[in-house]
């Protein structure tokens, strides 16, 4: 064997090089070749810093994990406590139309408002806060935060969100669906964009004068809606917080009633609910409600009556007469009534535009409402009726008129009325005598 080939580097034995050194072979020899300290820190600080990203990479894929299954179980905890599996229970039971109710992911409704952010905030109230979101399908809709259920309503309040989802008018803002997953409930409705009817009677603009006629077919289409809840939903619904900004306008500017936050369903067979807290907006509470704490479909009678004094009188529920004292809109508006000072407090936009007959026969309507009496007040029904009778009755007045213009009439003396008279009638009959019911169905 050939010296040369002998490598000493690789024989233990032959290479005498120590620890700081290398052994570098060169022709037939070799040589030991004192290794820079420079290198061997780079070489121990690689090697510490591929350790330590490997670590980092392990920890944060581990982290990653665990946060998903955190995140997961903490919707799916939310989603139990908000009543989640008896939602499941009632769609899989065949009793609920599915297609009318979604049960949204939480994710999806947090892309679609930004987060919740700020800018996406439409309403705040007592009962949450709505936000403006887009779907991935393009809807545009408004989702509102609730405030957190009392656990010991779960059942109810799964109960109402059915039941809601299944209400069908086109006067009634239509409940998408929920969301359980948060810390609280979520609930999905269609968006109306043109506001509410209390900034309207407030906030009068050329763009969008509130006349007569608007506000007459306002009220018959918010009459219409709360009578469907009361009696021809699949189940009784009392609304419990009607007021001018729970009633918005669609891009027609069709009424729609909206925030069913403190809405109830009631049993077939009961008349009346007693609530342990009052609950409603100062100015529309039902006074017999406020006592007792029984509501019934007469206390949102009532509310909706006090809906009529705004339409007819430009007013806030509650304002300053003076500034140290504010007044009632309810009892202001029954007082004028007694003492025969209706045209005193009407809005000017209703004495320009208004037939005094229609006007009358509405205000006489809406102090029957107001009446303290519940059981002496007109159900929803017959609300709606009598003010489609008016809007009927006066619009064949306006034909005939018009019709004898034309043959060139002239009376030969003016029939005249005071603001305040007796209740409006038509030829002697009631107005539930000669206008049908209005019929709603689950297609509209």
């Amino acid at each position: 064997m050939n010296v040369s080939d002998i490598d000493e580097c690789t024989d233990h034995a032959k290479n005498h090089c120590s620890a700081g050194s290398k052994c570098v072979k060169h022709g037939g020899r070799y040589r030991c070749k004192k290794v820079s300290k420079v290198k061997i820190y780079v070489r121990i600080g690689l090697s510490a810093c591929f350790d330590t990203l490997l670590l980092l990479l392990v920890g944060f894929l581990g982290y990653r994990k665990w946060k998903k299954w955190s995140d997961r179980n903490y919707r799916r905890k939310n989603f139990e406590r908000h009543g989640g599996l008896l939602l499941e229970q009632q769609l899989l039971s065949g009793d609920v139309n599915v297609e009318k109710i979604k049960v949204f992911d939480s994710k999806e409704l947090e892309k679609s408002t930004d987060n919740y952010s700020m800018d996406r905030i439409l309403g705040q109230g007592g009962q949450g806060t709505v936000y403006k979101g887009m779907l991935a399908d393009g809807r545009i809709v408004a989702v509102k935060k609730s405030n957190i259920v009392n656990e010991g309503e779960v059942g109810q309040f799964i109960n109402e969100i059915v039941i809601l989802s299944q209400v069908s008018h086109r006067n009634v803002v239509k409940l998408l669906g929920c969301c359980l997953e948060t810390k609280v409930p979520l609930l999905v409705y269609e968006f109306i964009p043109n506001g509410t009817l209390s900034h309207y009677i407030q906030h009068q603009n050329e763009e969008f004068p509130l006349t007569w006629e608007v506000r007459l077919r306002v009220a018959i289409e918010v009459a219409g809606a709360i009578s469907y809840l009361h009696s021809s939903a699949s189940s009784p619904i009392y609304h419990r917080d009607i007021k001018s900004s729970n009633i918005l306008l669609d891009g027609k500017f069709r009424a729609k009633v909206a925030d069913f936050g403190t809405s109830r369903s009631v049993a077939i067979d009961k008349t009346h609910r007693t609530m342990t807290n009052v609950q409603g907006t100062f100015g529309y509470l039902d006074p017999e409600y406020f006592q007792s704490s029984q509501f019934t479909d007469k206390s949102d009678v009532y509310s909706f009556g006090v809906v009529l004094a705004e339409l007819l009188t430009g007013r806030k529920p509650i304002f300053q007469r003076t500034p140290q004292e504010p007044t009632s809109l309810a009892t202001y508006f029954l007082e004028s009534k007694e003492h025969s000072h209706l045209s005193d407090i009407l809005d000017a936009q209703v004495v320009k535009d208004g037939r005094k007959e229609e006007i009358v026969a509405v205000a006489n309507l809406a102090k029957r409402c107001l009446n303290l009496n519940g059981r002496r007040r007109p159900t929803m029904k017959e609300v709606a009726m009598e003010l489609e009778g008016i809007q009927l009755s006066v619009k064949g007045l306006g034909h005939v008129q018009e019709e004898l213009a034309e043959v060139g009439y002239v009376p030969t003396h003016e029939i005249t009325e005071a603001w305040d008279t007796r209740s409006y009638e038509v030829q002697g009959t009631s107005p539930s005598s000669y206008v049908q019911p209005l019929l709603f169905s689950n297609t509209i």
